[in-house]
C-alpha cells in the first residue's frame, strides 16, 4: 500500500504530542505540551476545541469513570473537560524543578505509565496504579517517551529518545512488573519519540529529527518508512471508526521562531490512512 500523508489541521503547535482516540465521542484528543493545552477534534470536523490545564502537560489517558489522568509538569492529576484546576495526585519529582513529565499510556489492567525528561539522565519511568500507589519502574532515563504493549500483553516497548533507543521488556499483565530489558531498536537517523502498537503486533514510531514515521515488526525489522513533511513528528496513534487511520502530531520547538518559515507545516496534525488496524486504548481503572 502507498501511504499518503494528509495535513489534517493547521495548528503550529510548538510541541504537539500525545494523540488519543475516543471511540465513544468519535473524537481525537492531543496536547500542546509547553502551552499546557489539551485539544479535541470531533471526527470529520475541520475545527477543534482547546482546554487549558494551567501547566505544561506531557500526556493524558482516559479514565473509566470519565475524564482523564494527566501528567503535568507538576505531577500527576485527574482532570475533566471544563475543569479549571486539575485534581492533584502526586509529584515524585517535586525536588527536581527543572524536570517535567512527558509521554504516558494506560496498560490493559488500567494502570497509568509515564516518565520524565532530563538531559542529564536523571529521569524515571513510573507506574501509577488505580489504588493510588506509585511505583518507580526504571531510572537513569534521559527523555522518557513512547510506551506501548504487544497485543498479547507479553512485551512492553519504551522509548528513551536522547539515547536513541527503544527498549523491549518482558511484561506481566497481572502484576504490572517489567523485566529483561533489551534493545529493540536504535535507528540510524532520528530519535525515537512517541509510539503505538497495531493489532498485528507491529510498532509504529515517530522519528524526531528524522522526517518520518516507521513501522517495525516484533523483531525490530523495518517494514515501512513513511516520509513526513516535517522534521519533528512526535507521536502516532490509530483512530477513526475502523481504527485504521494513523494520526501524527508534530512540533517546531527546535526550529525556533526564526526558522519556522522553513517548515510551514511544523506543529500541525497529520493523518495517514493505513491497511492495518490499531488497538483500542485502555482506560485508567481508578
Amino acid at each position: 500500500m502507498k501511504y499518503e500523508v494528509e495535513n489534517l489541521l493547521t495548528l503550529g503547535h510548538e510541541l504537539g504530542e500525545g494523540p488519543l482516540w475516543s471511540a465513544e465521542e468519535r473524537a481525537l484528543y492531543w496536547v500542546d505540551i509547553l502551552a499546557g493545552n489539551v485539544h479535541r477534534m470531533k471526527y470529520g470536523e475541520s475545527s477543534y476545541e482547546t482546554f487549558s490545564l494551567g501547566a505544561p502537560v506531557g500526556s493524558i489517558g482516559f479514565r473509566e469513570r470519565g475524564g482523564f489522568i494527566a501528567a503535568l509538569k507538576n505531577g500527576l492529576h485527574f482532570w475533566n473537560v471544563g475543569q479549571e484546576t486539575p485534581e492533584f495526585l502526586c509529584n515524585p519529582e517535586a525536588h527536581k524543578p527543572h524536570i517535567r513529565f512527558n509521554d504516558g499510556a494506560v496498560d490493559r489492567k488500567g494502570r497509568f505509565w509515564t516518565g520524565t525528561t532530563d538531559d542529564n539522565g536523571n529521569s524515571c519511568l513510573y507506574r501509577y496504579d488505580p489504588d493510588g500507589t506509585l511505583h518507580t519502574m526504571e531510572t537513569g532515563i534521559t527523555c522518557s517517551n513512547g510506551i506501548g504493549w504487544s497485543p498479547d500483553n507479553r512485551t512492553m516497548y519504551y522509548s528513551d529518545s536522547q539515547v536513541f533507543t527503544v527498549y523491549a521488556y518482558d511484561f506481566d499483565l497481572e502484576s504490572g512488573e517489567i523485566a529483561n530489558r533489551r534493545v529493540f531498536l536504535r535507528p540510524e537517523q532520528g530519535e525515537p519519540d512517541g509510539l503505538t502498537v497495531d493489532s498485528e503486533g507491529c510498532v509504529w514510531i515517530a522519528m524526531w529529527d528524522g522526517w518520518r514515521v516507521d513501522r517495525y515488526d516484533p523483531d525490530g525489522k523495518l517494514m515501512v518508512s513513511i516520509p513526513m513533511p516535517v522534521q519533528y513528528p512526535t507521536c502516532p496513534m490509530f483512530g477513526g471508526d475502523n481504527l485504521d487511520e494513523l494520526f501524527v502530531t508534530s512540533a517546531w520547538l527546535l526550529l525556533g521562531e526564526e526558522r519556522r518559515h522553513t517548515q510551514p507545516q511544523a506543529g500541525d496534525l497529520f493523518r495517514i490512512r493505513t491497511d492495518v488496524k490499531g488497538i483500542p486504548e485502555p482506560k485508567f481503572a481508578g
